[in-house]
């Protein structure tokens, strides 16, 4: 639900949106407070399949997932510094424990990832 102060702005990618007050603005999945670079995260960093991120996320669709994905290669940069400021060891030797922070186990599963 979109509170009245809440701006909604549409990107070119179907599913993708930025809401003021929601994830810091950042690039989100429409209809949930999942941001593209955790995505990302999930995807590159920990290597999460699309098809184990789905079965985790049973609410995503693979449209949803792939229009994130997109939306990170063409937005790499942004995303790219979205990531390092809120992770700045990603990338630097200090992998595991930065993810162990970000992704610390498999939403439904609570398994580790």
């Amino acid at each position: 639900m979109i509170a009245k102060n809440q701006i909604v702005e549409q990107t070119e990618y179907p599913h993708i949106v930025k809401i003021t007050g929601v994830c810091g603005g950042q690039a989100i999945i429409e209809g949930t407070r999942i941001a593209v670079w955790h995505l990302v995260g999930y995807y590159y960093k920990v290597g999460l399949p699309v098809e184990e991120i789905l079965a985790e996320w049973d609410y995503l669709t693979p449209a949803q997932v792939f229009s994130a994905l997109a939306y990170y290669h063409d937005h790499r940069q942004e995303i790219d510094e979205v990531r390092q400021k809120i992770a700045p060891n990603i990338g630097s030797g200090g992998e595991s424990r930065a993810i162990g922070h970000l992704y610390p186990q498999s939403p439904r599963t609570n398994r580790p990832v």
